[in-house]
Formats: C-alpha cells, sequence, structure tokens
C-alpha cells in the first residue's frame, strides 16, 4: 500500500484534511516520544490510565475531536498549545522573547547559540565541571565498569544516580514507578542529581539511560558535569546485558531488537549533547578506558 492510499485510509470524514495531517502528526510525535522513553504502549496506558485501545488510536492518527478542539482554541487566543496546557508557571518575558528570538532562526544555529550562551555563563565554572564526570547510554555500554575504574583512577566517589534516587525516595525503583509511577521518579531523579552537584565536589557518576527524557534534568547534568556518553551497538547493548546473566531483555518479548534500535534511535540525538562520546563496539576495556580518559583530557 502506498503512503498516499494508507493516509487515505486512516483519515477520518468528519476532519478536514489539515486536522486529519495534524493528527497524524501527534500521533508520531507520541510513538516517537514513547520510544524515547523506552515504553511501551502497554506500560505508558498502565502508567497514565488510558486504555491502550485509546493509545493505538492516537498513534495511528485517530485522537479524540476534543484535541482539535483544544487547538483551535489555542489558534483562537493567539498562544501556541504548549502555552495552553504548561503545568508550571508562566515563563518569564525574558526568555519567551529569546525562544521567540531563536525560533527565527534555521535549527542548525540553535546548537551554536546555545554553546555560545552555555560558554558566556559557566566558563568560570569550566574547570570545575570537569572534576565531575558523568557517562550516560543504554545499559550494556559499560558505564558501571569504566566509571568504577575511572574513579578509582581520580580517587573520587563513584556514584549512580539510581541508588541515590532509592536513597532520596527511600525505596526501590520498582516501588517507586508501581507505587507513585513515572512522574515522580522524575521528581526523584532530578532531586537525588541536586543533591549530588551539591555535596561533591569531584566524582564519577553513572546516569539512567533514559534521563535524556527529562530535558530540564538532563540539562542540569550538562551544566554540572562533564558528560560521556558511551555508544554501542544495538546487538553489543543485548549481548552484553545477558552476557551479565540479565535475560529479561528477551523475556517474552520477540521484538526486543526492534525496540533497541528504536530506543537507541529516540535517545540518539539528546545523548548527542555529550562533551564526549566514546565508541565501545568491537573495543576492550582497556581501549574503551583509553579513550575515556583521552576524552576528559581533551
Amino acid at each position: 500500500m502506498s503512503h498516499d492510499e494508507n493516509t487515505a485510509r486512516l483519515k477520518r470524514p468528519d476532519l478536514s484534511l489539515e486536522e486529519n495531517n495534524y493528527l497524524l502528526m501527534l500521533g508520531e510525535r507520541i510513538r516517537e516520544l514513547r520510544a524515547r522513553r523506552g515504553m511501551t504502549r502497554k506500560m505508558l496506558a498502565q502508567q497514565s490510565g488510558v486504555s491502550e485501545r485509546y493509545l493505538a488510536q492516537l498513534e495511528t492518527g485517530h485522537g479524540n475531536i476534543s484535541i482539535i478542539l483544544l487547538r483551535q482554541i489555542a489558534e483562537g487566543l493567539g498562544f501556541p498549545l504548549v502555552d495552553i496546557v504548561r503545568e508550571e508557571p508562566e515563563q518569564s518575558p525574558e526568555l519567551t522573547l529569546l525562544v521567540q528570538y531563536l525560533s527565527r532562526f534555521p535549527p542548525k544555529t540553535h546548537e551554536w547559540a546555545r554553546r555560545v550562551l552555555q560558554g558566556e555563563l559557566e566558563s568560570s565554572a569550566r574547570d570545575a565541571r570537569r572534576q565531575r564526570v558523568a557517562f550516560i547510554g543504554l545499559r550494556g555500554a559499560g558505564k558501571t565498569t569504566l566509571g568504577t575504574m575511572l574513579a578509582e583512577q581520580r580517587g573520587v566517589p563513584f556514584l549512580e544516580l539510581a541508588k541515590v534516587i532509592e536513597q532520596e525516595a527511600g525505596a526501590e525503583l520498582s516501588e517507586i514507578f508501581s507505587l507513585y509511577g513515572q512522574s515522580a521518579y522524575r521528581r526523584y531523579e532530578r532531586r537525588a542529581l541536586e543533591a549530588v552537584a551539591e555535596q561533591h565536589e569531584a566524582f564519577v557518576l553513572v546516569a539512567g539511560g533514559s534521563i535524556v527524557s527529562e530535558p530540564a534534568t538532563f540539562d542540569l547534568l550538562l551544566s554540572s558535569c562533564f558528560t560521556i556518553w558511551l555508544r554501542a551497538s544495538p546487538e553489543e547493548h543485548m549481548a552484553r546485558v545477558m552476557a551479565q546473566g540479565d535475560y529479561r531483555p528477551m523475556k517474552g518479548n520477540q521484538e526486543a531488537m526492534e525496540d533497541l534500535k528504536r530506543i537507541l534511535a529516540g535517545r540518539s540525538a539528546m545523548y548527542g549533547k555529550a562533551d564526549a562520546i566514546v565508541d565501545t563496539s568491537g573495543k576492550s576495556l582497556d581501549e574503551s578506558f583509553s579513550e575515556v580518559l583521552e576524552a576528559i583530557a581533551r
């Protein structure tokens, strides 16, 4: 079936072509964000209290008409939809004007602008930031092994953000998710990272692979630590996790590899914002550690 035929099949007759295209775009965005979070549709249904059936409709462009009505209200007010549904306090006029100013330029300039602004604001803290090294990436990339080696070599504390979160919450991660949901976990994650940065001048930190899914927390990590993305191929990620005796990635899921590839693809753009990237695919532990040291020294 061609793309045009598929689009025609998905169209709702009660909506205009432009409205149908908007719902399709919204569905694709939700699928992308779900992949970036590493969540299945079933997991999202459990966390949100929204049925899998409705999520499936939403992701295929059959969202509820109320979505279109809310969009029309935003357009009538002359505000972006995100400003209507935002839960946090209204942003300052300066930030609103800054975002509006940057939106006039093509996306390729946004990275340059962020680095210029970050450099101006953090020039005095740049050397101090290199005393705090944080590893990011998916499971099986070597974060814990290389992080432990680096902490021993530098004589600084080795910290796993997951364990700090458990200390902050007074519960194991599984309990936090089952009792309070993902939103509570994200709050504890931010709180744990703030505590680590406040209590230690130097450390090696292993962050959870999904930290990039929370922009504010990830920005705090980037601004307070020298961040290294440990990258590996999906095949190596899977093989290393299973070599450690953890067969959960394959349990009851024949499409585990495709899921892993989608998660990696969804997060790669944010992982790429790290100060350095070290690819551990096909390399020995010593080779990878040497590249980590070189990345920090550059």
